[in-house]
């Protein structure tokens, strides 16, 4: 997926910097699109760093300050999360409209390439867009001008073949090349001989592939870790609650018991009675998909700086958690993005729910920002899902955003 992370970010960045090579009868005062410069870069940049406590671990490496960073080893990785997670909502106000909503085509579709399962349905969305970004592309960049030639890349060609791809041999992730470069960063990382690198370096290879043979041979051979660590408790369908766990019970907060007290009307119809339940918490919760969530509890301990916020889930609302909802989503914004853009308004302990562990789906990042629409008393904080798991919803937000 080089495709959508280094070739279409050198693309676009270069040309809302202003930095893309250009004739004398093209000069980039002339480009509305070049806005990327000055203070403006500089705090484009620092707003990009100042989102990384947000960014689960689960999210692997967070994107650094592109303004001062983008000439220094920026990761693949790092542009697919700024392009298709940051980018939307940072750009938003300050890319003009038109180039604004292109990119926002870019980015829905691509969000539903990057995904390992692809229905029908959204797969003929992202062709309809990625067709309709790179004819709009030709349109308000190229302009059929001989001097912006160099502008059509072969990497805008190349996102009119990516939906038919899928279909022959299945989902781009599937056949990346990140797995080829983690193979040869770990086979790099086993040389031991520098003068002899090459010989070495086959050697390891040959190694590997034995034991791999081997191992499938004899299943037996191969060291199976324990399915969790010491004190998990496995809930079943691939959750598991891991610890820190509180040594003790401990009394419930008067609005978690307010909330526990209505979850249990909503399911049986018991009046909780006035005396608030103990219990013990836990710090995270392992999700079938792999990610971990954390609680509120373990996190507020550490500064801002020192974490990597994991409390904000995707589930639908039906063991139990007590958790605070976000709004739904500002519609204008989410209209006005294709769906990209999803702004919602958190309301802390005056919005507190219990739902079944069950019902959690994914660990998504939610970033701070103050939209155009937000009053100083309010807080709004924007979506940012993992590339490469299942988007759900893209665009209709049918499931809640959850702070946990």
């Amino acid at each position: 997926m080089h495709l959508g992370s280094f070739n279409l970010s050198d693309l676009l960045l270069s040309l809302w910097r202003g930095k893309l090579d250009h004739e004398r009868t093209d000069p980039t005062s002339a480009w509305p699109w070049a806005v990327l410069k000055g203070s403006t870069w500089e705090r484009h940049g620092k707003a990009v760093a100042d989102a990384t406590p947000y960014l689960p671990g689960s999210f692997d490496r967070p994107p650094r300050n592109i303004a001062e960073k983008i000439n220094s080893g920026y990761k693949a990785w790092e542009w697919l999360l700024y392009l298709y997670g940051l980018a939307p909502a940072l750009l938003y106000g300050v890319l003009p409209p038109p180039y604004y909503l292109h990119f926002c085509k870019l980015v829905k579709a691509m969000r539903i390439i990057q995904q390992h399962h692809i229905k029908t349905s959204d797969l003929i969305t992202a062709e309809s867009l990625l067709r309709s970004f790179a004819f709009e592309y030709e349109t308000i960049y190229y302009q059929r001008r001989i001097d912006r030639l160099h502008f059509c890349r072969h990497s805008i060609h190349a996102l009119l073949h990516l939906a038919s791809e899928v279909t022959r041999i299945g989902p781009p992730i599937c056949s990346s090349q990140w797995t080829m470069e983690r193979t040869i960063g770990n086979l790099g990382e086993e040389i031991r001989q520098p003068s002899n690198p090459y010989a070495n370096l086959s050697q390891r290879g040959l190694l590997r592939c034995q034991i791999n043979a081997l191992t499938a041979m004899i299943p037996d051979l191969q060291h199976v870790p324990p399915v969790l660590p010491r004190g998990g408790i496995d809930l079943g369908g691939g959750f598991a609650l891991l610890r820190a766990q509180d040594r003790y019970d401990r009394a419930m907060r008067p609005c978690e018991g307010e909330a526990l007290a209505r979850y249990i009307w909503n399911l049986h119809r018991i009046v909780l009675g006035p005396h608030c339940p103990k219990i013990a918490r836990w710090a995270r919760l392992r999700l079938p998909n792999g990610q971990v969530a954390r609680s509120r509890w373990k996190e507020v301990q550490k500064p801002l700086n020192k974490v990597r916020i994991a409390r904000n889930i995707k589930g639908q609302e039906m063991t139990l958690a007590v958790v605070s909802m976000y709004s739904e989503p500002h519609a204008d914004l989410l209209s006005a993005s294709h769906g990209t853009f999803a702004s919602c308004q958190y309301f802390g302990d005056d919005a507190l729910v219990v739902i079944e562990i069950s019902c959690i789906e994914s660990v998504v990042a939610m970033v701070p920002h103050t939209p155009p629409h937000s009053l100083d008393s309010e807080s709004h904080f924007f979506l940012i899902e993992r590339p490469g798991l299942d988007v759900v919803n893209l665009g209709d937000m049918q499931e809640s955003i959850i702070g946990t």
